[in-house]
């Protein structure tokens, strides 16, 4: 998701310092410190404007929520837009580049990791660009706690495809496949603004849930 440039999208950021994590790299290890309370940390990565990553914080308390952008100007919208609803406790956000992660987070310092509606990167010479590419799996499995569990969601077949592959490839277990999520009778499904305008369109939406 990419907006017109912000000029004002990192004086944002500086400005809401009371749930924008601003200096990343001195939280490494520490993140429990950050809010009120020691729960397990669930990270989005690629958060966009925030729909997705602020419904869960509403709906499970017993976690906290880390969503990570970035691209400034998406992440000053996020900003904004939450800085309309009621303010949470377990819910910090974060500017950072998913592959840089391990400056950041601990080795198995996250519980539970979402990619939602990631850029497919259709051609294939921009296939390491991907979410869920080899190298960016690297990253996920070092970020895990032991039988932490990465969910992914997506409306692009092929995206789906790869992913699928790319999984069973690094040696993860498939937990759970879903061909037509809104078709099916999983529950307590939280969609993301994207996924809204997809099925809106009557766009399927693929969901995998996978483990190493």
């Amino acid at each position: 998701m990419r907006l017109r440039n912000n000029p004002k999208a990192y004086d944002i950021m500086e400005e809401n310092a009371d749930f924008v994590i601003l200096d990343p790299e001195s939280h490494k290890g520490k993140y429990h410190q950050l809010f009120k309370e020691n729960k397990p940390v669930f990270v989005e990565i690629g958060m966009g404007k925030g729909d997705f990553i602020y419904q869960n914080a509403l709906k499970h308390p017993e976690n906290n929520y880390i969503g990570i952008e970035k691209f400034p100007s998406v992440l000053a919208a996020a900003i904004n837009k939450i800085n309309k609803q009621e303010k949470l406790d377990n819910l910090k956000l974060m500017h950072y580049d998913a592959l840089e992660l391990l400056n950041v987070f601990e080795k198995g310092e996250i519980d539970h990791l979402f990619l939602n509606f990631s850029d497919p990167w259709p051609k294939k010479r921009h296939a390491k660009r991907r979410l869920t590419s080899p190298d960016f799996l690297n990253v996920y499995r070092q970020l895990l706690k032991k039988d932490g569990l990465i969910e992914f969601k997506t409306d692009n077949r092929g995206l789906f495809e790869y992913s699928l592959v790319s999984f069973s490839q690094y040696g993860m277990t498939l937990k759970g496949v879903w061909l037509d999520l809104h078709a099916s009778d999983f529950e307590g499904n939280v969609m993301t603004e994207y996924e809204k305008k997809f099925s809106n369109k009557g766009q399927v939406i693929y969901r995998v849930e996978a483990q190493f």
